[in-house]
């Protein structure tokens, strides 16, 4: 059964170029293995860039995601394509963080989902956005977030 869940991934284990834009970036899922049970599932991608609309200079940020699956549960490598074709795609921080937050809902409806973006500095001001959706399961507790002392997913 595994088998079959993997045949249906067109990115996994396959050398693909990082889409130019996040509008054409295919977020991949696949099925819930355990949707009996809630569990936090977290994606932490610490060198997250992205460039500013108007100076075109680089802005970086530790991206967060925690979800409770439902059905489905992202891929992680089409997750990392996903972020990686921001790169060269000119947004701010806010745009940004949210619109991360509406492609992971719309493809996978997960129970419960949170997207923190952790802005580096420019012109002296951090700028932390925080998109959360859903309903936390009683049994479920995301990690901590913090941040300063954030080092890819471990405090």
């Amino acid at each position: 059964m595994t088998e079959k869940i993997y045949e249906q991934l067109s990115l996994l284990g396959k050398k693909v170029e990082t889409p130019e834009r996040p509008e054409d970036a295919v977020l991949e899922t696949f099925p819930n293995p355990h949707p009996d049970t809630d569990y936090v599932v977290r994606l932490t991608a610490p060198e997250f860039t992205t460039i500013c609309p108007i100076t075109g200079q680089p802005d970086f940020a530790v991206i967060v995601v925690d979800y409770v699956p439902g059905p489905r549960l992202v891929e992680s490598k089409a997750f990392k394509l996903f972020l990686g074709s921001f790169r060269n795609h000119g947004t701010f921080h806010e745009a940004c963080t949210v619109y991360i937050h509406k492609r992971l809902q719309e493809a996978m409806d997960p129970k419960y989902l949170r997207v923190v973006g952790l802005w580096y500095a420019r012109g002296g001001i951090t700028i932390d956005v925080v998109v959360e959706t859903g309903t936390l399961p009683p049994n479920c507790t995301p990690l901590p977030i913090g941040r300063t002392s954030y080092r890819g997913g471990r405090e």
